[in-house]
């Protein structure tokens, strides 16, 4: 029997609309604004306007709305670039000029520091940004034949977060796929196994766009033969996954690769079509070259780089460093990153396995116990709080920390600075995710 909890439609607020003037912006990007000292989420509003809106759902401290109409408009205010923005789930931010959401991104990042680790960046950094509009390369996109349509869906969720949304084209997705949501979705519309295909990850390299299907029962020669003549016509990598990760084998072409480059480095990075990398290639590259600046890289560094992946820091920096030690969770990551470094022919790198989650685990590790230069982190989301305390007998000068998320770097600022002893130097943010909430930074830490 299956477990997964039903999802439950809100009960229908008995509210009439109302007026409010909104105020801030939360971490998600809703309007905050007070009725009668009660505090409403307000979602499209934006600080400054005054919004006519209607109650969604109704709770003991708050109260979340939705903007009816704009009283008073924010110079902020632009109008969305994507028709199907009011429906689909994948950005929350297109109302608001790119200008102003860097701002507010910014805020966040400070707030996060002074209120969560009692700390204030030295310099604040002017915001990194690159491309706003087709700049997504990796994404899973939803699949869900609809038979009151009679055709398939392909693509995100809806903002409700129950259906995925009739899309007809994504204006961040890449253009190889964002211009193409009707193709796949005529060719899922097509196939026998129309109904057994959830998703379809996507995977956009500097030379080629992947597409990875996930089909839950096996297919019939005439659906392979389909998907084989669309991955020939429109230039497509084609992969299948009958079952989990380590099930996914390409179809088309019968020879690739997929890689990005750092050009200022003469490196290239091979990845796999399920692997994690930038999402933003034009700001990751920026991103690496911040990094590097920051870090004062010379050839006499030894530098430690921990949650490397596959070696988007470590490959650069060994072009910089004396040597680069990387260490990530995963020991098949570990292998094949010691392979793109071999492919790039670079020989001044070790890789090491290990959970930087666990600290059982850490406490064993032999690198731990070397001596280094300048460390990097880039952690998930959960941070790196269990390596933090641990970062200061390595006696390394300089410490970056790149974040996908403010509060738990500001939290492991806090035991940089007041633990281990380092000054926060400088911080701000990396628009890697434009027309959505999702805040990306860089900071620096030295004695």
């Amino acid at each position: 029997m299956s477990r997964r909890r039903k999802y439950r439609k809100p009960r229908p607020v008995n509210l009439p609309p109302a007026e409010a003037r909104i105020e801030t912006l939360t971490l998600e990007g809703r309007g905050v604004a007070h009725v009668d000292g009660k505090t409403v989420f307000i979602e499209g509003g934006i600080p400054g306007e005054r919004v006519r809106f209607s109650y969604q759902a109704r709770k003991p401290n708050f109260d979340e709305a939705q903007v009816l109409e704009v009283l008073e408009a924010s110079p902020e205010r632009v109008e969305p670039e994507c028709p199907h923005y009011a429906l689909c789930g994948a950005c929350s931010w297109q109302h608001i000029a790119l200008e102003a959401q860097i701002h507010y991104k910014q805020r966040v990042l400070l707030d996060n520091l002074a209120h969560i680790g009692r700390v204030e960046p030295e310099t604040v950094f002017a915001p990194l940004t690159a491309d706003g509009w087709g700049y997504r390369r990796k994404a899973r996109l939803g699949v869900r034949w609809v038979a009151k349509k009679a055709r398939a869906l392909v693509g995100f969720r809806e903002r409700s977060g129950q259906f995925l949304a009739d899309l007809a084209r994504c204006e961040v997705l890449h253009p190889s796929v964002g211009e193409k949501l009707e193709t796949l979705q005529a060719l899922i519309s097509s196939l026998e196994a129309r109904q057994t295909i959830p998703q379809i990850e996507v995977a956009v390299g500097d030379n080629a766009t992947a597409l990875v299907v996930r089909h839950m029962e096996p297919l019939s020669e005439a659906d392979t033969r389909k998907l084989l003549a669309f991955a020939e016509t429109d230039g497509f990598q084609l992969y299948l996954q009958p079952q989990g990760p380590d099930s996914v084998h390409r179809l088309w072409p019968p020879v690739a690769e997929l890689y990005y480059e750092h050009p200022a480095f003469g490196v290239r990075v091979g990845f796999d079509p399920l692997d994690f990398f930038q999402v933003n290639q034009s700001l990751n590259l920026k991103m690496v070259q911040r990094a590097l600046e920051l870090l004062e890289v010379g050839p006499q560094d030894r530098v430690l780089d921990l949650f490397c992946g596959l070696g988007n820091f470590t490959l650069p920096l060994a072009r910089r460093a004396a040597g680069v030690t990387g260490v990530e969770g995963d020991a098949a990551m570990v292998t094949r990153a010691r392979a793109v470094a071999l492919a790039n022919g670079i020989h001044n790198t070790g890789y090491f396995a290990c959970n930087l989650m666990d600290e059982t685990e850490l406490a064993h590790q032999p690198w731990f116990r070397q001596s280094f230069d300048k460390i990097l982190l880039d952690p998930p989301r959960a941070g790196a709080r269990e390596v933090i305390s641990r970062l200061a007998r390595t006696g390394a000068r300089r410490i970056v920390y790149v974040s996908c998320h403010p509060g738990t770097l500001a939290r492991d600022a806090e035991m940089l600075v007041h633990t281990q002893g380092y000054r926060l130097l400088g911080a701000g943010v990396i628009d890697m995710f434009p027309h959505t909430s999702h805040v990306e930074s860089i900071a620096v830490f030295g004695h």
